[in-house]
């Protein structure tokens, strides 16, 4: 008998040790980061937002500590799934921030939709990321829309009539990006001359920005990430080009300076926003502590970081929850929440936000203003 009652009282224990995150004293919020790769400057700049907004909103939700768990998902779409899994199963987190890019978010999502966990990107905007999704969210605009304010800006405001594209092929992104662009530019009345293709890591672009210079096109489209972008502006420089290019947010780096230097002086880009001039109360105590704490300009992809922590913390209020699904559903019905980047609004798993265009000049990304989409 006494054996049997020492078996229920170990039992009770160990029931009490295996209670998961709910009934624990600290909740999780996992991050699935690029901290490492080809885009790594992404990841690093997004774990920077988080761990800066931390201190400023702090980190206790409904009595409980918050505690953050950071994974390098190394640029890689497979590890990116690695990390999630690891994240759900090993960390039990309530939520995850990340990945940054469209394709590891992509790789990640049926996984966070099998275990109904949340995941909810900064910076990937590919519609495919969020489209018949419960648990994948975004606080950006999807490329549809970026597409569509980046066609209206070449052919409107640039005046540019023709267009030649280079895109990189590896990337969900950037192959996503530029067919948006084309469609909507199209449909302006511009035309496209030619649609070239580079891949992630290349170094040599002199083939496809040849056939594209023989064509003399009124500006080149360059839907890719910074690195990619800066080398092609180098080489195109060294062939003589002296034409308009544009891209999208995945200029937004300073490493596109960094690595373009003057060959990238004058590029015009679309962003998520801007970080001079804060929206909102939230918005002007980050850019400041940002400044203070790192002693340079705060990019928009920490901002947009800060945004999902800040989406996250406000879900879980809401949902008086730490339950995974009822988070989902309180991210889902974010209504004109001030963020560090202005207000937000989340519809079908995606950001309702405005899209600005900056240019380089004199080194620095500079607003040039907002896109009215038409």
């Amino acid at each position: 008998m006494k054996r049997l009652t020492w078996l229920g009282i170990f039992l009770a224990i160990l029931l009490l040790v295996s209670v998961p995150v709910f009934g624990q004293d600290a909740v999780k919020i996992g991050a699935n980061l690029e901290m490492t790769g080809s885009v790594a400057a992404y990841g690093q700049m997004i774990n920077e937002g988080i761990e800066l907004i931390r201190d400023i909103v702090g980190t206790e939700v409904l009595g409980k500590q918050i505690e953050y768990v950071l994974v390098d998902n190394k640029s890689d779409k497979v590890e990116a799934a690695n990390a999630a899994t690891r994240l759900i199963d090993k960390e039990k987190v309530v939520a995850i921030i990340g990945p940054a890019i469209s394709g590891s978010m992509l790789s990640a999502g049926p996984i966070c939709e099998e275990k109904k966990i949340p995941q909810i990107s900064a910076t990937s905007t590919n519609p495919l990321v969020t489209q018949d999704k419960k648990y994948s969210f975004r606080a950006t605009f999807i490329d549809s829309y970026q597409g569509l304010a980046a066609a209206q800006y070449a052919y409107v405001d640039l005046g540019a009539k023709s267009v030649a594209i280079l895109s990189d092929i590896a990337q969900d992104y950037c192959v996503a990006l530029g067919n948006f662009f084309k469609d909507a530019y199209e449909k302006l009345g511009g035309e496209v001359l030619t649609v070239q293709h580079c891949k992630s890591g290349d170094q040599d672009f002199s083939a496809q920005l040849t056939t594209i210079m023989n064509l003399n096109p009124d500006v080149i489209y360059l839907p890719n990430y910074y690195t990619e972008i800066a080398l092609i502006c180098r080489q195109a420089r060294d062939l003589g080009y002296e034409g308009k290019m544009l891209g999208g947010d995945g200029s937004d780096a300073p490493e596109l300076v960094d690595i373009g230097g003057d060959a990238v002086e004058g590029f015009y880009f679309t962003a998520h926003g801007d970080t001079e001039k804060a929206l909102t109360e939230i918005g002007q105590k980050y850019f400041d502590a940002y400044r203070a704490k790192f002693n340079k300009e705060p990019g928009v992809f920490g901002a947009l970081a800060a945004d999902c922590y800040i989406i996250i913390l406000d879900a879980i209020k809401r949902a008086n929850s730490f339950e995974p699904e009822k988070v989902a559903a309180a991210i889902e019905d974010t209504k004109d929440l001030e963020v560090t980047t202005g207000k937000i609004t989340i519809e079908k798993g995606d950001a309702l936000k405005p899209v600005v265009v900056k240019q380089v000049q004199g080194g620095k990304a500079k607003l040039l203003g907002t896109i009215e989409v038409k």
